[in-house]
C-alpha cells in the first residue's frame, strides 16, 4: 500500500510513499529495543552533541528547501515556514546546551546513626525507547522537538509523522542519520494508525510522545503497557482578555497574528478575545480591517499571510461551525466563505453564543470570536469556561490586572500584553485537563526522557 502526499493548497501530487506495514514497524521497535538494551552501544554525550552539532548546521545549509517542503505537504505560508525551520535550528542548539548540563546530584548522607560512612549521588541515562506521533502543523518543527530530544537524551527513537506531512519527518529523520546517528536508534515509520496503536501497546515502548487530537491522545495514554510514561500534547480554545485600558494600536496586530497565524491551526491559537464593552466597538473595527487586509492564497508565495487547511473536509467544517454561530444569532463581520476547496477566509465573528461549538470547542481554522463583555469577573468567567487549559492572554495597561487575570485565568500559561500563541523552545510548554498532560519545551523533554538513577557508596570502617 501507498499513501499520496498531496499540497495542501491545491491537492497536487507531491510525491507517493509506500506505507510500512505491521511486521515492518514492529521490526523497526525490535532494532531500537535491541540497540537499547546492549549498553555497549549507547552513544556517550560528546558524540551526541557532535552529532546535532552537525544535524544544525545541515538545516542551516537546507534552510530554503526545508522551509518551502514544509509550505507545500503542510500549507503553512513560506514566511512562517522559514521561521519554524530557524526555530529547529536553534531547537538543536537548546538539545546541545541542555545535554551539556544534564546531570545528577549529590544525596545527603551522614545525616543519621544509618546513614553513616555512605555518600550518594544521582545520574540520568536513557529511559528508552520513543515512539513519537507527530501532528501537521509544524511538520519540520515538532520533529526536532520529538526525535532531537530522544537524541539528546541517548534514547531510540521510532517517529510517525502526520499521514498528510511526513516529508518534513523524513527529511529530519535523513539528517539526523547522515550526521552520524546509527540507522538503530531512529526510525521513520508511516503506518495507520491501527498499526501506530500496535507500537504504543507494544511493552518494549518506555516513553510516548503525542502531538494531535484530545480524543485520539488520551485514548493511546490508556492503552500504554505498564511503566510507560508519556507526554501528550492537544489543543485549546485560547482565551484573549482586552481590558478597558488596553493599548488598542498595540494589540490589534499581535491578535491578528495570534488568531490568522497558519489559518488558525496552531494549538495556542487566539480564539476567544473578550473586549470590555467600553472600547468594543472601536475594537472591532480595527481588528476587522487588519484582518481583511490580510493575504491569502498560496503558502509558496513569500507574500501569502494566510494559506489553506490541511484538507478539504476541515474547510466544510469550519464553515458549518460558522453557518451554525451566525444562525445562531453571531454577528459576521468578514469571511465566513470558502476561498477554494482548501482556503477559508479569515473570519471574524461578534457575540456568538457561548454554546456555541465556535466557543467551546477548538476551532483550528481561520476564525476569530470577538465577545464583549461588562465587568473582569464576567470575562474570566466566560474565558474559563471551556474544560482547556493551555495558553491564554490579557492586554492591559493596569499592574494590577495585568497580576490578577494572570493568576486567574485558566491557562498553564499567561501572557501579559501578548497574543496567546507567543512560545519559544526553551520554555515549558503544555496543557493541562483536556489540554494535555506534561511538559513541552527541549530541555524539559528531555529530562522527560530520561530517568534519574542513583549509587550509594558505603565506606568499610
Amino acid at each position: 500500500m501507498s499513501i499520496r502526499i498531496e499540497a495542501a493548497y491545491d491537492g497536487s501530487l507531491i510525491e507517493e510513499l509506500p506505507l510500512h506495514t505491521e511486521a515492518e514497524a514492529i521490526e523497526m521497535m525490535s532494532a531500537a529495543h535491541a540497540a537499547y538494551m546492549d549498553r555497549t552501544r549507547w552513544l556517550p554525550a560528546h558524540q551526541r552533541i557532535a552529532i546535532l552539532e552537525k544535524v544544525a548546521d545541515a538545516i542551516s545549509s537546507r534552510t530554503e528547501e526545508l522551509a518551502l517542503q514544509a509550505a507545500r505537504e503542510g500549507g503553512k505560508p513560506l514566511q512562517d515556514s522559514r521561521v519554524e525551520v530557524a526555530r529547529a535550528v536553534d531547537g538543536v542548539k537548546t538539545a546541545i546546551e541542555t545535554l551539556r548540563q544534564l546531570g545528577g546530584t549529590e544525596i545527603p548522607m551522614g545525616i543519621t546513626p544509618s546513614s553513616a560512612g555512605r555518600t550518594a549521588h544521582t545520574y540520568r541515562e536513557p529511559r528508552g525507547v520513543v515512539l513519537a506521533i507527530s501532528a501537521f502543523n509544524h511538520p519540520f518543527n515538532l520533529i526536532v522537538h520529538q526525535v532531537v530530544t530522544a537524541v539528546a537524551a541517548g534514547c531510540p527513537v521510532v517517529v510517525k509523522p502526520a499521514a498528510t506531512t511526513p516529508l518534513s519527518c523524513r527529511s529530519l529523520v535523513r539528517i539526523v542519520q547522515e550526521a552520524g546517528l546509527p540507522t538503530d536508534l531512529c526510525h521513520f515509520v508511516l503506518c495507520e494508525r491501527d498499526v501506530a496503536e500496535r507500537l504504543v501497546t507494544d511493552r518494549r515502548t518506555a516513553f510516548l510522545t503525542f502531538i494531535g487530537s484530545a480524543r485520539v491522545g488520551w485514548s493511546l495514554r490508556s492503552k500504554l503497557p505498564p511503566g510507560a510514561a508519556c507526554a501528550l500534547e492537544h489543543g485549546g480554545v485560547a482565551p484573549a482578555v482586552v481590558d478597558a485600558t488596553a493599548d488598542i494600536d498595540d494589540a490589534l496586530p499581535l491578535l491578528v497574528k495570534g488568531g490568522f497565524y497558519h489559518a488558525g491551526q496552531v494549538c495556542v491559537s487566539v480564539q476567544r478575545i473578550y473586549v470590555d464593552d467600553t472600547i468594543a466597538d472601536d475594537f472591532v473595527q480595527g481588528f476587522e480591517q487588519q484582518v481583511r487586509d490580510l493575504k491569502v492564497g498560496d503558502p509558496t508565495d513569500p507574500g501569502t499571510e494566510v494559506g489553506p487547511l490541511i484538507l478539504p473536509r476541515e474547510v466544510d467544517r469550519v464553515d458549518e461551525w460558522v453557518k451554525e454561530a451566525v444562525a445562531a444569532g453571531a454577528e459576521l463581520r468578514c469571511g465566513g466563505e470558502r476561498v477554494s476547496p482548501h482556503v477559508y477566509a479569515p473570519t471574524i465573528l461578534v457575540d456568538p453564543p457561548d454554546d456555541a461549538r465556535v466557543t467551546t470547542s477548538e476551532i483550528f481554522g481561520p476564525v476569530v470570536c470577538v465577545y464583549r463583555y461588562k465587568d473582569l469577573d464576567e470575562a474570566v468567567r466566560r474565558a474559563n469556561a471551556p474544560d482547556s487549559y493551555f495558553q491564554a492572554s490579557v492586554f492591559t495597561q493596569r499592574l494590577d490586572v495585568a497580576l490578577d487575570l494572570s493568576r486567574r485565568l485558566n491557562g498553564m500559561a499567561v501572557m501579559v500584553n501578548d497574543h496567546t500563541a507567543f512560545r519559544v523552545d526553551w520554555m515549558p510548554f503544555g496543557g493541562h485537563r483536556q489540554s494535555g498532560l506534561g511538559r513541552g519545551g527541549i530541555g524539559y523533554t528531555i529530562e522527560d526522557m530520561s530517568i534519574e538513577r542513583m549509587v550509594v557508596f558505603r565506606t568499610p570502617h
